[in-house]
């Protein structure tokens, strides 16, 4: 299922008017502080991305003490570094639980480390909301809940998009070569594409895995250009999608199409080889995302303060609007539960919606999954826009 652009106006028109506006009306938040605490990768190979996650919560922890906090209680965030490591995360969410006495958990950033930091919130009957798991079957804990609205099927829902989207744009590929990282959430989806490809007749002419933190793809550019497919689609995190272009760039070879799951966003719109790149998103820095005022207004300050902190990428794309989303969903919760109570809050997500920058999400599904609420968007002159489905690209754009 996916939210039509009406009914997702109507939501975010709901969103505007209370958040925005509620924030002149509020008295400053008193007394001891409420502790969210999590980790990122802001070190190691996820940093790129993990960074994007750091300043959007640095965003919304200030705005949310601006307009009162929570319960009338200033936030305090209380952030560690997981180094991309999902060994040290689940350390690290120990010390948080049991050394710095956090009320609340949020985060990290990544399937594994997810799943590290889903052990301890479990193990103490703590409610986790995180932003970018993508493997919803291992999403065993009933107090866990999802930013990034992938659906509980993604490994079926993502491709059929993506296909979808090609189809529609007379592009629909006749052969495929999957590539692809063992990272658990892009080769769960990456396995799903190679079914979906068969049953839509599409013939697989070349599969390839790496190690996650592998560097070397010139091996994997000379597969690719052997096999010579229509589509490309990369099961890429972070900077690998713009390695192996680079790396198919150095053997003179330009892909027809090619699909990347979780690029680096800023370094993508930087490559002149990633021109017409596809990807996933559920947030872009255009209408009609950004006719809310409170996403309009998160995308202005975003945009000032990444500039200010030299990051590679100003707009808020996927990454930045899940982060976003997941401070969303504990503020609802937490408002909505009108306790700090981890099972109160937990019971409320589970029996109420949650309007979002993206979207209205729902938790009533299967491991707490809602709908799958994706887009696809392309790089198009240095811009990730949307293309499909068609009620959501961007004024004026259309597949290339």
């Amino acid at each position: 299922m996916s939210l039509d652009r009406r009914s997702f106006s109507v939501a975010l028109g709901a969103l505007g008017a209370s958040t925005l506006l509620g924030s002149h009306a509020t008295a400053q938040p008193a007394g001891a502080p409420i502790k969210v605490g999590g980790t990122l990768a802001l070190t190691g190979p996820l940093s790129s991305v993990g960074m994007v996650h750091k300043l959007t919560g640095e965003i919304y922890v200030d705005e949310l003490n601006k307009r009162g906090g929570l319960l009338g209680r200033p936030v305090e965030w209380v952030l560690k570094d997981d180094q991309s490591k999902p060994d040290l995360t689940r350390t690290l969410y120990e010390q948080l639980v049991n050394s710095d006495k956090v009320d609340l958990l949020i985060g990290p950033y990544g399937t594994s480390a997810i799943l590290s930091a889903m052990g301890v919130a479990q193990r103490y009957q703590k409610t986790l909301v995180h932003h970018t798991f993508g493997v919803p079957p291992l999403a065993k804990y009933d107090q866990q809940f999802y930013a990034w609205a992938l659906g509980p099927e993604p490994e079926k829902t993502v491709p059929a998009i993506v296909f979808d989207a090609l189809a529609a744009g007379n592009k629909a590929p006749k052969t495929i070569a999957v590539v692809t990282s063992k990272f658990p959430s892009v080769h769960f989806i990456s396995a799903g594409v190679r079914e979906v490809a068969r049953q839509r007749g599409i013939r697989e002419v070349l599969f390839l895995e790496w190690d996650f933190g592998n560097r070397d793809f010139g091996p994997i550019a000379g597969r690719i250009k052997d096999a010579d497919p229509d589509l490309i689609w990369g099961g890429a995190l972070g900077l690998e999608a713009n390695q192996i272009l680079d790396a198919l760039k150095k053997i003179d070879y330009a892909p027809r199409s090619s699909f990347w799951y979780a690029p680096a966003p800023g370094p993508m719109l930087k490559a002149p080889e990633a021109n017409n790149a596809l990807s996933l998103t559920i947030f872009e820095d255009h209408p009609p995302f950004t006719d809310n005022p409170v996403a309009k207004h998160f995308t202005e300050v975003f945009r000032e303060r990444a500039t200010q902190a030299n990051l590679p990428t100003t707009t808020v794309e996927v990454q930045a609007a899940a982060s976003y989303s997941a401070w969303q969903i504990i503020e609802a919760g937490v408002n909505g539960a009108k306790s700090l109570d981890n099972k109160a809050i937990a019971a409320w997500l589970r029996a109420n919606q949650v309007d979002t920058i993206q979207g209205r999400l729902r938790f009533n599904g299967p491991g707490n999954f809602g709908d799958d609420l994706s887009r696809v968007k392309q790089v198009q002159d240095g811009k990730w826009l949307v293309v499909w489905p068609r009620e959501w690209a961007a004024p004026g754009a259309k597949l290339r």
